[in-house]
């Protein structure tokens, strides 16, 4: 993908900062100035820090791993959830369960139970249980589903985990920390960019800021996912031509 210009970083909002008084001084090395009390975030380090995120999370992609999306605040949610899934990568963005994954069999365990209710509710020849219980079984469905629709097809912990907001989702970051899961971020000037692996550092709250750093990365895991796909292609193809000369 080619590289995002400072002007479509610029027209996103990605550099405005929150209030100098509510700054994190560990944010300093990514702030560019201050301007009606405001701090600016340096565009140039938003770009390199960027490329830099979009690299790793192509490079997981293509190795065939999961990269878990998580961004429970309201202005992120539908965005995240829509980028996670046209990559068919695992979301969270609803609420995040203490043991997501330091726990993970047990969050496991919670999934098979959402399916087999699922599958019960699915069963038409099903005539054993009453309308209540059908009702009842079916709040606690969507109710599992709200929290853990998003992680259904995640095998395993995730190679990395991608947050829109470090200091919201300071929960999920100390599982991954945790476990030694990668961790990749947007980071404004509150929080602390020192505590992830990869800080990108840009506007978390406005809309539109989120929307492009997220559709950036979204594309990296696509041509991750494209040269996997290449390489897979090309290794059968090789391996069918063997056979036919043996």
């Amino acid at each position: 993908m080619s590289k995002i210009s400072q002007q479509e970083l610029l027209d996103a909002g990605v550099h405005f900062g929150h209030l100098k008084k509510k700054w994190n001084p560990k944010m300093l090395p990514y702030i560019f100035m201050e301007r009606k009390g405001i701090h600016i975030i340096d565009l140039n380090k938003t770009q390199d820090k960027l490329e830099e995120a979009g690299a790793v999370l192509k490079s997981i992609a293509k190795s065939g791993r999961k990269v878990l999306f998580v961004a429970t605040k309201k202005q992120a949610k539908d965005i995240v959830e829509e980028a996670a899934k046209s990559v068919n990568m695992p979301f969270v963005t609803e609420r995040w369960l203490g043991g997501m994954l330091t726990n993970f069999a047990t969050i496991k365990k919670s999934i098979k139970k959402k399916q087999n209710i699922e599958k019960m509710l699915a069963d038409t020849n099903l005539n054993s249980i009453t309308k209540k219980e059908k009702l009842i079984l079916s709040r606690q469905q969507q109710k599992l589903d709200k929290v853990l629709g998003g992680i259904e097809n995640l095998p395993r912990v995730p190679a990395a985990l991608f947050m829109v907001d470090i200091s919201h989702e300071h929960l999920a970051l100390a599982e991954a920390k945790k476990l030694g899961v990668k961790t990749l971020g947007m980071v404004d000037t509150n929080s602390d960019p020192n505590l992830v692996d990869f800080a990108i550092p840009a506007n978390d709250d406005a809309t539109k800021s989120i929307q492009i750093i997220v559709n950036y990365l979204t594309e990296q895991i696509k041509e991750g996912l494209a040269e996997r796909k290449k390489d897979k292609e090309e290794t059968e193809s090789t391996g069918e031509t063997a056979i036919t000369k043996e």
